[in-house]
């Protein structure tokens, strides 16, 4: 569970979710495919077929004089087999109190 730290909700995942069944997340760097794998299929109950792995660089940073980065992150697409589906973590959208 602490391989994986969100999904991702661009306008090519949620294509690739409705059309071909891929869900897309970013996961650690150090992650490995058969320890995600092994994760998304214990914990969600599902079927894994495939997965694609491609690893995205961190973003340059600067604080006054001093250069820095962020942390390089991995992302995943992993492909489930017809039928599985992974459930939304929120199902609901809650309110704001109304004094915001």
């Amino acid at each position: 569970m602490d391989g994986i730290k969100y999904a991702v909700f661009t306008e090519k995942s949620v294509r690739l979710l409705v059309g071909k069944n891929q869900y897309t997340s970013n996961v650690e760097a150090g992650s490995t495919r058969t320890e995600i794998k092994h994760w998304v299929e214990r914990f969600f109950g599902v079927k894994v077929i495939a997965m694609n792995s491609h690893r995205l660089p961190g973003k340059g940073r600067r604080m006054g004089p001093i250069r820095g980065h962020t942390m390089h992150y991995r992302r995943m697409i992993i492909t489930l087999q017809p039928g599985y589906s992974i459930p939304p973590l929120f199902l609901e959208r809650k309110e704001l109190p109304s004094k915001y």
